[in-house]
């Protein structure tokens, strides 16, 4: 996905700037109202700080609201109850105060996605064949082809993937996954998902299927074709070496 960061503090937007490219994400960051106007049509969700040199931040929530309808969430250290209110009430889909802790932002990021998504960008990929290489994976009829032939997997394992495959362009975090498919994201300390995500790489023998985002989540990957078996050696020539070795 991709971000407008709006953040006049270098060193703010450095750590955010980090934290959501380590999570798959693209990132624009401005620092001045104007430039976000210009750059929101692109952002597919905005972190918004309210204090700009150039502009109030709820002024330009309010400009941006007029232009853009992408999730939206505030990061600010404006903190009173008066503020909170006047920034959900312009248009902000959530409000995080300045001082956060940095995977309580990235929930609430993922939070704010999943219920601002349309309809027509439903998970549940009814009807939708995605590829990955030579892996098919077709989520109406619940089955996984891998260069031709269909790979059988467990139900488990198959909802991981059709979750996957679903928006194979994001990056999942693993209480997002647990959440969805266990229905209990607080399993996240069990290593229930990654014995699924294993059982899908060596069934399809795709490792690269399912890509790991070290201390996150999971994405679907654009997995290498297995290398082919080396050929075996022609009838008579280990034969033929011996008797050259002699």
């Amino acid at each position: 996905m991709h971000a407008l960061l709006v953040e006049d503090d270098d060193r703010m937007a450095q750590a955010l700037g980090t934290a959501l490219t380590q999570r798959g994400h693209t990132l624009r960051r401005v620092g001045r109202a104007l430039d976000a106007l210009r750059h929101v049509r692109e952002a597919e969700f905005v972190l918004l700080d309210l204090g700009l040199p150039d502009l109030d931040g709820l002024e330009l929530l309010r400009r941006l609201r007029t232009v853009c309808d992408a999730p939206l969430i505030v990061v600010t250290a404006r903190c009173e109850e008066r503020d909170i209110v006047q920034g959900l009430r312009a248009g902000a889909d959530d409000y995080v105060v300045k001082p956060f802790r940095m995977n309580e932002l990235l929930a609430r990021i993922d939070t704010v996605r999943r219920r601002t998504r349309p309809p027509s960008s439903s998970t549940d990929g009814e009807g939708v064949r995605v590829r990955a290489v030579d892996v098919e994976i077709d989520i109406a009829g619940r089955t996984v082809t891998v260069a031709g032939a269909e790979v059988r997997l467990t139900r488990r394992e198959f909802d991981v993937l059709a979750f996957l495959a679903a928006r194979p362009d994001e990056v999942h975090s693993r209480e997002e996954i647990l959440d969805r498919i266990w229905g209990d994201a607080f399993l996240a300390a069990s290593r229930s998902l990654d014995v699924h995500v294993a059982g899908i790489r060596a069934k399809t023998g795709r490792p690269g299927l399912v890509r790991t985002v070290r201390g996150f989540g999971y994405q679907l990957g654009s997995p290498a074709p297995a290398p082919a078996p080396a050929p075996a050696p022609a009838p008579g020539s280990e034969r033929d070496e011996g008797a050259d070795g002699r």
